[in-house]
C-alpha cells in the first residue's frame, strides 16, 4: 500500500462508522476529485473499502429496446421503470434529465434493476459514499506493517488510527472492529429479507474466481461454453446463497465477462434443475452461462 492509499484509510476513519461522502477524503491538499476516485476504486478492488455510486448516464439496449416494442400496457414491469426506458431511448441523461421528465423520487434503485435485467447498460457512474469493510478493518488491525522514515503522516491521521485501534481492543480479545453492514445501492432493488441474508460469516470468493470456476466446470462437464446455472449452485450453495450468486453473475454479466441465456427446451432438465435459474419477468429463466471471449477464455 502506498502513501496516498494509507492517507486515504487513515481520513476515513475520523468519520463516524468509518463512512463519509467520497469529496470529504482528501488524502492530499493538490488530490484531484479524479485521483482520489481513481484510489477509492483501487482500495475496493483489494476490499478494503466499498462505495456507493449514482448513475449519471446510461443507454437503452437491443433487449430494453425490445421490450419497448411490445404492448406496453401488459408488461410485466414497473411504471417507474417503464418510463426510464422510455427516457433512455429517447437519449437522455440523468439524473437532472429524466428527474425533469418523470415522477421518479428515487431512481438509482430502479436503474439499477434495470441493468441487472439487461434492459439498460450504465454509460457513466459517480461515486457518492465510501466505507471501511470488515476486510479492511482486519487489515489495519492485524496485517498492515508500515516501513520507512519519510515524515508524511500528520499527528491527526496517527490520532485517527489508534482511535481505531483502541476501539478494537476495547471490544475485547480476539475481537475485531465491527463494521456497520451498509450496502451499496445496488442492493436496494431486492427484497428486504434478501438483505438480511448478506451479514453472513464466510469469506466471499471474488468474481475472478468464480468465473473461473464456471470456467473449470464448463472443462470438466464438457458443455461447450453453456453451462448450467445449477452446476455453479452446486459448488457456491452453501456457503454462498442464492441472491449471493445470482448477483456475482450479474457482476460478471454487466463486465462483459460472461452472457446469461435462457432455457429454450425443458425437457434435458429435472424441475429442480430449471428452479435453479435465474427467473425473469419475460420469457423463461436465465438458465446457461456463456463465457465471452473477452474473457481470454474460449
Amino acid at each position: 500500500m502506498n502513501v496516498v492509499e494509507l492517507k486515504f484509510l487513515l481520513k476515513l476513519l475520523a468519520f463516524p462508522d468509518y463512512r463519509a461522502p467520497v469529496s470529504q477524503i482528501t488524502p492530499n491538499p493538490k488530490t484531484s476529485a479524479s485521483e482520489r476516485d481513481s484510489i477509492c476504486r483501487t482500495l475496493s478492488d483489494r476490499e478494503l473499502i466499498a462505495y456507493s455510486t449514482e448513475v449519471t448516464e446510461f443507454s437503452i439496449t437491443p433487449a430494453g429496446h425490445a421490450l419497448l416494442a411490445l404492448n406496453t400496457s401488459q408488461l410485466p414491469i414497473a411504471e417507474a421503470e417503464l418510463q426510464l426506458l422510455k427516457a433512455g431511448a429517447a437519449g437522455f441523461t440523468i439524473p437532472a434529465e429524466i428527474a425533469a421528465e418523470t415522477t421518479l423520487t428515487m431512481p438509482q434503485a430502479t436503474i439499477q434493476n434495470l441493468v441487472d435485467r439487461g434492459f439498460i447498460k450504465i454509460e457513466k457512474a459517480k461515486i457518492q459514499d465510501v466505507w471501511l469493510t470488515e476486510r479492511g478493518a482486519e487489515y489495519l488491525t492485524d496485517e498492515y506493517n508500515p516501513s520507512g522514515s519519510d515524515p508524511v503522516i500528520s499527528l491527526d491521521l496517527l490520532t485517527n488510527y489508534l482511535r481505531f485501534i483502541r476501539k478494537s481492543l476495547r471490544q475485547g480479545a480476539g475481537s475485531r472492529t465491527k463494521i456497520p453492514n451498509i450496502q451499496p445501492i445496488v442492493e436496494d432493488v431486492f427484497p428486504s429479507d434478501f438483505s438480511q441474508g448478506i451479514s453472513v460469516h464466510h469469506p466471499m470468493p471474488a468474481d475472478t474466481e468464480i468465473l473461473k470456476m464456471i470456467q473449470n466446470l464448463d472443462r470438466e462437464l464438457a458443455t461447450d461454453n453453456y453451462l448450467p446455472i445449477f452446476y455453479l449452485r452446486q459448488k457456491l450453495q452453501p456457503p454462498l446463497s442464492r441472491e449471493e450468486v445470482d448477483r456475482a453473475l450479474y457482476r460478471l454479466q454487466r463486465n462483459d465477462q460472461i452472457e446469461l441465456s435462457s432455457l429454450q427446451e425443458a425437457i434435458a432438465y429435472t424441475p429442480e434443475q430449471i428452479e435453479a435459474g435465474i427467473p425473469q419477468d419475460i420469457g423463461g429463466p436465465l438458465f446457461f452461462i456463456i463465457v465471452t471471449e473477452r474473457s481470454g477464455a474460449f
